[in-house]
Protein backbone atom coordinates (compact mmCIF):
# COMPACT_ATOMS: atom_id res chain seq x y z
CA UNK A 1 0.00 0.00 0.00
CA UNK A 2 0.94 3.24 -1.07
CA UNK A 3 1.22 5.94 2.11
CA UNK A 4 2.62 9.43 2.42
CA UNK A 5 5.68 9.52 4.31
CA UNK A 6 4.89 12.33 7.26
CA UNK A 7 8.18 11.90 9.32
CA UNK A 8 11.21 13.11 8.32
CA UNK A 9 13.67 10.25 10.09
CA UNK A 10 11.85 7.82 8.16
CA UNK A 11 11.81 9.64 4.55
CA UNK A 12 15.46 9.70 5.10
CA UNK A 13 15.73 6.10 6.19
CA UNK A 14 13.70 5.04 3.28
CA UNK A 15 15.60 6.79 0.60
CA UNK A 16 18.55 5.71 1.65
CA UNK A 17 17.30 1.68 2.65
CA UNK A 18 16.29 1.60 -1.11
CA UNK A 19 19.00 3.57 -2.91
CA UNK A 20 21.60 1.43 -1.66
CA UNK A 21 19.60 -1.51 -2.44
CA UNK A 22 20.15 -0.40 -6.27
CA UNK A 23 23.71 0.14 -6.28
CA UNK A 24 23.88 -0.04 -10.80
CA UNK A 25 21.50 2.94 -10.58
CA UNK A 26 22.83 4.77 -6.76
CA UNK A 27 26.48 3.35 -7.09
CA UNK A 28 27.94 7.19 -5.57
CA UNK A 29 27.31 7.19 -1.99
CA UNK A 30 27.78 11.27 -1.58
CA UNK A 31 24.76 11.31 -4.32
CA UNK A 32 22.68 8.52 -2.21
CA UNK A 33 23.03 10.82 1.03
CA UNK A 34 22.15 14.03 -0.52
CA UNK A 35 19.22 12.55 -1.80
CA UNK A 36 18.22 10.80 1.59
CA UNK A 37 18.90 14.36 3.16
CA UNK A 38 16.95 15.68 0.81
CA UNK A 39 13.68 13.22 1.30
CA UNK A 40 13.43 14.58 4.72
CA UNK A 41 12.12 18.50 3.92
CA UNK A 42 9.98 16.84 0.59
CA UNK A 43 7.17 14.98 0.19
CA UNK A 44 7.60 11.15 0.03
CA UNK A 45 5.45 8.20 -0.66
CA UNK A 46 6.73 4.75 0.08
CA UNK A 47 5.19 1.34 -0.12
CA UNK A 48 5.75 -0.60 2.98
CA UNK A 49 5.57 -4.03 4.13
CA UNK A 50 5.82 -4.33 7.97
CA UNK A 51 7.66 -1.25 8.04
CA UNK A 52 10.09 -2.70 4.97
CA UNK A 53 10.23 0.15 2.49
CA UNK A 54 9.52 -2.03 -1.21
CA UNK A 55 9.90 1.22 -3.55
CA UNK A 56 9.92 5.16 -2.68
CA UNK A 57 9.20 8.47 -4.62
CA UNK A 58 9.51 12.09 -3.32
CA UNK A 59 8.90 15.52 -4.80
CA UNK A 60 10.70 19.08 -5.14
CA UNK A 61 9.49 21.78 -6.52
CA UNK A 62 10.99 23.66 -8.77
CA UNK A 63 8.85 26.73 -9.85
CA UNK A 64 5.86 27.83 -8.94
CA UNK A 65 4.61 26.17 -11.96
CA UNK A 66 6.63 22.88 -12.25
CA UNK A 67 7.87 20.23 -10.05
CA UNK A 68 9.55 17.40 -10.32
CA UNK A 69 10.55 13.90 -9.41
CA UNK A 70 13.42 14.41 -7.10
CA UNK A 71 14.27 10.79 -6.59
CA UNK A 72 12.09 7.34 -6.85
CA UNK A 73 13.53 3.47 -6.21
CA UNK A 74 11.93 0.17 -6.30
CA UNK A 75 13.66 -2.74 -4.45
CA UNK A 76 14.94 -4.87 -7.28
CA UNK A 77 12.71 -7.91 -6.38
CA UNK A 78 9.64 -5.53 -6.97
CA UNK A 79 10.56 -4.40 -10.66
CA UNK A 80 8.04 -5.49 -13.29
CA UNK A 81 5.41 -5.69 -10.48
CA UNK A 82 3.20 -1.75 -11.22
CA UNK A 83 5.02 -0.88 -7.92
CA UNK A 84 6.54 2.22 -9.78
CA UNK A 85 3.42 3.44 -11.48
CA UNK A 86 1.60 3.31 -8.37
CA UNK A 87 4.01 5.72 -6.84
CA UNK A 88 4.52 7.89 -9.68
CA UNK A 89 0.94 8.15 -9.63
CA UNK A 90 0.57 8.73 -6.11
CA UNK A 91 3.00 11.64 -6.58
CA UNK A 92 1.22 13.14 -10.02
CA UNK A 93 -2.03 13.22 -7.83
CA UNK A 94 -0.48 15.21 -5.11
CA UNK A 95 1.38 17.43 -7.76
CA UNK A 96 -2.06 17.95 -9.67
CA UNK A 97 -3.90 18.70 -6.16
CA UNK A 98 -0.91 21.06 -5.45
CA UNK A 99 -1.85 23.05 -8.69
CA UNK A 100 1.51 22.26 -10.48
CA UNK A 101 1.41 22.40 -14.32
CA UNK A 102 4.29 20.41 -15.29
CA UNK A 103 6.53 17.76 -13.71
CA UNK A 104 9.75 16.65 -14.58
CA UNK A 105 12.51 14.18 -14.34
CA UNK A 106 16.20 13.47 -15.00
CA UNK A 107 18.00 10.54 -15.81
CA UNK A 108 20.83 9.19 -17.31
CA UNK A 109 20.35 9.47 -21.11
CA UNK A 110 18.90 6.32 -23.69
CA UNK A 111 22.04 4.39 -24.87
CA UNK A 112 24.14 4.76 -21.90
CA UNK A 113 23.55 1.53 -19.83
CA UNK A 114 20.98 -0.81 -20.26
CA UNK A 115 19.86 -0.27 -16.46
CA UNK A 116 18.86 3.52 -18.01
CA UNK A 117 17.47 2.88 -21.29
CA UNK A 118 14.73 0.12 -19.23
CA UNK A 119 14.11 3.89 -16.81
CA UNK A 120 14.09 5.79 -19.76
CA UNK A 121 11.49 3.54 -21.23
CA UNK A 122 9.65 3.51 -17.79
CA UNK A 123 9.29 7.16 -18.02
CA UNK A 124 8.22 7.65 -21.76
CA UNK A 125 5.31 5.09 -20.98
CA UNK A 126 4.25 7.00 -18.06
CA UNK A 127 3.95 10.20 -20.76
CA UNK A 128 6.78 11.67 -20.61
CA UNK A 129 8.45 13.52 -22.95
CA UNK A 130 12.17 14.19 -24.10
CA UNK A 131 12.73 17.92 -23.36
CA UNK A 132 16.59 18.42 -23.15
CA UNK A 133 19.66 16.59 -22.41
CA UNK A 134 22.78 18.21 -20.83
CA UNK A 135 25.63 16.30 -21.44
CA UNK A 136 28.12 17.18 -18.98
CA UNK A 137 25.32 17.99 -16.41
CA UNK A 138 26.79 15.30 -14.06
CA UNK A 139 29.79 13.90 -16.03
CA UNK A 140 30.85 12.79 -19.68
CA UNK A 141 29.85 9.00 -18.92
CA UNK A 142 26.52 10.02 -17.60
CA UNK A 143 24.88 12.56 -19.97
CA UNK A 144 21.53 14.24 -18.34
CA UNK A 145 18.27 13.93 -20.06
CA UNK A 146 15.37 15.76 -18.75
CA UNK A 147 11.71 14.46 -19.36
CA UNK A 148 8.58 16.50 -18.99
CA UNK A 149 5.23 15.81 -19.16
CA UNK A 150 1.89 18.41 -18.37
CA UNK A 151 -0.30 17.54 -15.07
CA UNK A 152 -3.74 17.46 -16.22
Amino acid sequence: MIIEVTEKDKRERVCREILRSLPDWFGNRESVEEYALGCRELPVWADTDSDKARGFTAFRPTSGCAGEIYVMGVSREHHRKGLGRELFWALYRYAKDEGFKFLTVKTVQMGCYPDYDRTNLFYQSLGFQELETFPTLWDEQNPCQVYIMEVK
